[in-house]
């Protein structure tokens, strides 16, 4: 999501096509740039609002895939919007080894580098911060956002870069294991424990009972500490719980799968043949979603995005690896990128893109019905009208990519 994917090929005569571009003997990887590119329009596809649409259909199957898909499971599960995150912080760990090959190329110390990362940490972890206290009266101090979260790990997963994959593994593996530990450690919810003080609704459908309690909304170790660690900075108003669940101690499996990217940047960049780096991907992401479905099933740990549990960092990271697999094999084996140049388009910008849609998404929304509303209206009827005016701010953000793309103004941190 931060750094554009570069590969390094000195001395490379290919022509550079509509979706290549060629920088001082680097040659991007488009099949990464494109992920990246869906990951950031499924992010904007939430103005288009289809999962509201989709109350107008109550007896389509078509529609309630749609507005499972696009939209956060209330607890256990994961739907598509709910890999958007986990596909920004994989991508992130993914670009690190070729933009480690290219500083390295360009002879550029581990001093220099490393200040760089600690840096780009900071002002991640502001930025999302900035975004977040937009609509609020005050410094809004929340960790639970993409950017906060990418930013917290950061400069760990910038120091694994230089270590072995075997090292890689071990911390992977570490994260996972001791993050489910403290989980199953923290004391689960009473009986008499009161869910309607911290936001949870009375007889709430998705609460846990026995051992898997542990994870349950608002009542868990993540909640506990963000009780605590929140209410050090200045507030409106004390902490007492998250609406949605969310959670600061997410970072720390969030950096799971900025490894999980990590490896597989690693994989991509060897030396093995498109072949069998295809085959990599695609019996690691079937391992990861295999692995992570038999520890909900044995009972062991839920499937929950809401505090990143350890199984849903393997079954999301699966999932993601797969995807990037179908992105590898269309682009980089069978050579067909044109079809993936608008998203490459998006996908170039995310940084712009993240910030446009906090910024401008609401601006541009009541201009178009300031100025258009009627005939969008007229057109989109009362059933497919937020379709269709979340399309056209959609459209807008792309035209204002694509003058960017042309005139190679890239936002980078």
């Amino acid at each position: 999501m931060i750094d554009s994917v570069q590969v390094a090929s000195p001395g490379s005569a290919a022509p550079v096509i509509e979706t290549e571009r060629k920088t001082e003997g680097i040659t991007r990887l488009i099949s990464l740039d494109a992920f990246r590119g869906l990951v950031m329009a499924l992010m904007l596809g939430e103005l288009m609002r289809l999962f509201e649409v989709a109350r107008a259909f109550p007896h389509s199957v078509f529609w309630r895939m749609i507005a499972f898909n696009t939209q956060h499971v209330e607890w256990q599960g994961c739907s598509l919007h709910d890999l958007i995150q986990p596909a920004f912080s994989f991508l992130v760990g993914a670009a690190l080894p070729f933009s480690i090959a290219s500083r390295k190329m360009k002879r550029q110390a581990f001093g220099p580098m490393f200040g760089h990362a600690v840096r780009r940490a900071v002002l991640l972890v502001l930025l999302g911060i900035f975004l977040r206290s937009l609509r609020s009266a005050q410094t809004y101090f929340t960790f639970e956002d993409t950017l906060t979260q990418i930013g917290l790990g950061y400069v760990f997963l910038f120091l694994l870069g230089f270590t072995r994959v075997r090292t890689q593994l071990v911390t992977l593996a570490l994260i996972l294991i001791c993050f489910w530990a403290a989980f199953a450690l923290y004391p689960a919810p009473s009986p008499q424990f009161d869910y309607t003080r911290v936001g949870v609704p009375q007889n709430w459908p998705h609460l846990y009972t026995g051992f898997l309690s542990h994870w349950n909304k608002n009542s868990n170790l993540s909640w506990a500490f963000d009780v605590w660690f929140l209410n050090l900075f200045p507030r409106e108003h004390p902490f007492v719980f998250n609406e949605g669940g969310w959670s600061t101690l997410s970072f720390i499996p969030t950096l799971g799968t900025m490894i999980m990217g990590l490896l597989a940047g690693e994989w991509l960049k060897g030396k093995g043949s498109k072949e069998q780096k295809l085959r990599g991907l695609v019996v690691a992401g079937a391992t990861l979603v295999l692995l992570g479905l038999m520890c909900q099933w044995a009972g062991i740990c839920p499937i929950v995005k809401r505090v990143w549990t350890s199984s849903y960092t393997l079954y999301s990271g699966g999932l993601v690896v797969l995807i990037l697999a179908g992105f590898y094999v269309l682009i980089e084996l069978k050579g067909w990128r044109r079809w993936a140049f608008p998203l490459l388009v998006v996908g170039m910008n995310s940084i712009a893109v993240y910030v446009m849609s906090w910024t401008m998404g609401a601006f541009l929304g009541a201009a178009l019905d300031r100025h258009f509303g009627g005939a969008i209206s007229f057109i989109g009827g009362a059933t497919f009208q937020p379709v269709l005016h979340g399309f056209l701010v959609l459209l807008i953000f792309w035209l204002l990519l694509y003058w960017m793309y042309r005139r190679k103004i890239f936002l980078r941190i």
